[in-house]
C-alpha cells in the first residue's frame, strides 16, 4: 500500500497511523519560484532567489503549524553522519545555508514541535519513528549514502538513544526508480554482490539500472528489521514531472523537495 497521501497541493504526508506525527514531502506545486525552479522549490543551495525559497518554506510552515524558527536542517554532504537535532540551535538551516547542521545527512529528535528537514530531487528520503520511545528521524540517501549504510546508521543512532530495533518504523519515500536510474561500473563496484540479483539490472556495456529503494529496503532487512515495519513508496520522482523535481530528468537545473517530520506538541 502506498504510504504517501496527498495532503494539499504543496505536500504529501506519511505515517498516517500515528496521529502524534507530522511527516511528509513537498511537491513542486503551490509555491512562488519561477522558471526551472517553479514553483515550490525548497532548496537554498540551487540558483533560485533566496527570498522566494524562504517564502515557500513559510507556506509549508503555515500548513503544518510549526514556524521556521522551529526547523532544523542538515548540510547534506552525501555521507552517513546523523545528529541529534535537539542539541542544535532551533532554526538551524531554516533561512540560511550557513546555519545548517554541518556534515550531516541524518537528523533525529524526541523534542516536540521541532521539524527535521532534508532535501531531495531523486535521492532517497528515509523516515523513522519509534512509537514506544517517541524518537523520530529523517535521512537523505543518494547512491553514496545508500551503499555506505545511511539507513543502518539511523537505526544505530536511534538505538543509541534507547530505541528498540523491534519498535522502529521506517518509510522509504519517493525517489528515482530503477527504470530511470542508469549507473556505471564506478557505482556498481560499491554495491555488495549479494544485492545485485534484487537491486541491479545489467544492461551491458558497463550500464546498469539501480533500484535505490529496494537496496535500502534490503539493507534494513539485513539489519533485522521486520518487513512489516518498512513501507516503500511506489512514486518515482523522474516519472512524475507534474509533482516532483528530478535532478536527472531536468539535467541538474531544478528545484528541491523538502522531506520533513515532527512530533506534535
Amino acid at each position: 500500500m502506498e504510504p504517501f497521501k496527498q495532503q494539499s497541493i504543496r505536500q504529501l504526508s506519511c505515517f498516517h497511523q500515528y496521529p502524534e506525527i507530522i511527516s511528509g514531502i513537498t511537491t513542486r506545486n503551490g509555491g512562488l519560484s519561477h522558471g526551472s525552479y517553479a514553483s515550490m522549490n525548497m532548496g537554498l543551495h540551487v540558483q533560485d532567489e533566496k527570498d522566494l525559497v524562504i517564502e515557500n518554506r513559510k507556506l509549508l510552515a503555515d500548513e503544518i503549524g510549526i514556524p521556521l524558527s522551529r526547523w532544523v536542517i542538515g548540510e547534506q554532504v552525501h555521507g552517513t553522519e546523523a545528529a541529534d537535532a535537539g542539541s542544535q540551535p532551533a532554526g538551524a538551516g531554516s533561512k540560511s545555508l550557513d546555519t545548517a547542521v554541518a556534515g550531516v545527512d541524518g537528523l533525529i529528535t524526541k523534542e516536540k514541535n521541532l521539524v527535521l528537514g532534508a532535501f531531495y530531487a531523486d535521492c532517497v528520503p528515509l523516515y523513522f519513528f519509534d512509537p514506544e520511545s517517541q524518537w523520530i528521524g529523517i535521512a537523505h540517501a543518494g547512491w553514496k549514502g545508500t551503499v555506505h549504510g545511511m539507513a543502518g546508521r539511523m537505526i544505530s543512532a536511534l538505538e543509541e538513544k534507547g530505541c528498540s530495533r523491534e519498535d522502529i518504523q521506517v518509510v522509504i519515500g519517493p525517489c528515482i526508480s530503477a527504470e530511470h536510474y542508469e549507473v556505471d561500473d564506478n557505482v556498481i563496484r560499491h554495491i555488495p554482490k549479494h544485492y545485485h540479483e534484487s537491486c541491479v539490472s545489467d544492461k551491458g556495456g558497463s550500464r546498469y539500472q539501480l533500484d535505490l529503494k529496494e537496496l535500502n529496503r534490503q539493507m534494513l532487512m539485513e539489519m533485522g528489521m521486520q518487513e512489516s515495519a518498512v513501507q516503500v513508496s511506489s512514486a518515482c520522482t523522474y516519472e512524475k514531472e507534474d509533482q516532483f523535481y528530478s535532478h536527472r530528468r531536468d539535467q541538474g537545473k531544478t528545484g528541491r523537495m523538502l522531506g520533513f517530520i515532527a512530533l506534535r506538541a
